[in-house]
């Protein structure tokens, strides 16, 4: 069967991710990066969604705490307050303060490692260009320039078999991923997207509002509990 490393953060979009590589036959590896989130509950959901597609067993978690200590965004930064209810808190015109410097870019890294060794395909990764416009690290031009590098650093790439990124949600909105996702019967009552990192998800960050109103967009209702 052929293989798929899947950056599994726990959240709403990679667990799309998992259910739709299973869906298109890969066998699937998850990865999942401890990088000192704020929000670090969002591990064991997706420990939960790797046992829900029964490969716990092929579930790695890799600490990148390094991130914590360089800082630089909301969601690293205890001294800088995740924005609430749209406002966005920009580092500048365009970023949102709670993007990760170097965070997918490090990823896409260490998974093309994995992939490699494993002799996968693949790797998914839930990058939504629409939602997360302001992050430049979730734009179809940086996967496109990654993918370049990965033909060009790894020996398969060399050897004429490079390694795919797949991004099948960039392009989509919300209400789209979720329509997918529960026609694919993804486990979202197992995932978080909140940024605060509480027991129940906040309710006002931008990410827990982007996806309740993907749920109403969808016609449907977000299965896990909120504070507010």
């Amino acid at each position: 069967m052929k293989k798929a490393v899947v950056i599994l953060s726990g959240g709403l979009d990679s667990t799309t991710c998992m259910g739709m590589a299973q869906d298109q036959g890969y066998e699937l590896y998850p990865i999942t990066f401890d990088y000192g989130q704020r929000h670090k509950g969002e591990i064991e959901n997706a420990r939960q969604v790797a046992e829900f597609y029964e490969v716990s067993g092929r579930h790695r978690v890799i600490s990148l705490g390094f991130l914590k200590e360089f800082g630089g965004s909301a969601l690293t930064d205890e001294s800088i307050d995740v924005p609430e209810a749209g406002q966005s808190g920009p580092i500048d015109s365009d970023i949102p303060i709670t993007y990760v410097p170097g965070r997918n870019l490090l990823f896409l890294s260490i998974a093309t490692s994995y992939a490699e060794v494993i002799g996968a395909e693949a790797i998914y990764i839930g990058v939504n260009a629409l939602d997360y416009s302001g992050y430049p690290d979730c734009r179809p031009e940086f996967i496109r320039k990654v993918e370049e590098v990965m033909a060009l650093a790894t020996r398969v790439g060399v050897e004429g078999g490079p390694i795919l990124i797949e991004t099948p949600l960039i392009h989509w909105t919300k209400a789209e991923i979720i329509r997918e996702g529960m026609r694919l019967g993804v486990p979202y009552q197992l995932t978080t997207s909140c940024y605060n990192g509480q027991e129940e998800a906040c309710g006002v960050c931008d990410s827990c509002r982007l996806r309740l109103k993907g749920f109403m967009d969808a016609g449907s209702s977000d299965p896990i509990p909120y504070r507010k």
